[in-house]
């Protein structure tokens, strides 16, 4: 076998159907798209149209509320940041802040802060600055020796995120 006797296996390539080709080729004049009306010609936008009918997206109730002004907290848990410290991206020693844990790969972005879940298991003792905490969270920090000092959200400062 040499180079040009390559070629791939039967049926693996299928030809694409050139339409409006001719009456021979079976697609040809219309190109498949019937005659006449909105949808035959190019620049069709009619995807939730029901002939004039109201769409079921206008029938149906709209139902709950989005609150604009949540805050979007980007959570970790304990047991995250013992994973860290334990594998030495986090130094325990120094104050964990939320720029630290960004540096450190816990987290992609701080978000509108960084708030910490009880959940996993902390062993070391650790100084943390995050703009909020859970009441587990908190217990289990001070059980091992360590504190946890709140910050002012974004929300609070009037800052905007960008």
């Amino acid at each position: 076998m040499s180079l040009n006797e390559i070629k791939d296996n039967a049926g693996a390539r299928k030809k694409r159907m050139r339409v409006g080709r001719g009456i021979g080729s079976g697609k040809g004049k219309t190109a498949g798209r019937g005659v006449k009306g909105q949808t035959s010609r190019t620049g069709v936008a009619i995807k939730g149209f029901e002939g004039g009918q109201m769409p079921i997206h206008r029938r149906l109730p709209k139902r709950g509320f989005h609150n604009i002004f949540a805050l979007d907290w980007n959570e970790v848990s304990l047991g995250r940041i013992q994973a860290a410290i334990d594998a030495g991206k986090l130094d325990a020693k120094a104050t964990v802040t939320q720029a630290t844990l960004v540096e450190a790969g816990v987290l992609r972005r701080v978000r509108d802060g960084v708030r910490v879940l009880g959940s996993g298991e902390l062993t070391t003792k650790v100084t943390l600055e995050v703009a909020h905490a859970t009441k587990s969270a908190v217990e289990a920090i001070e059980k091992v020796g360590g504190t946890v000092t709140l910050l002012a959200s974004k929300a609070e400062t009037g800052e905007t995120a960008a």
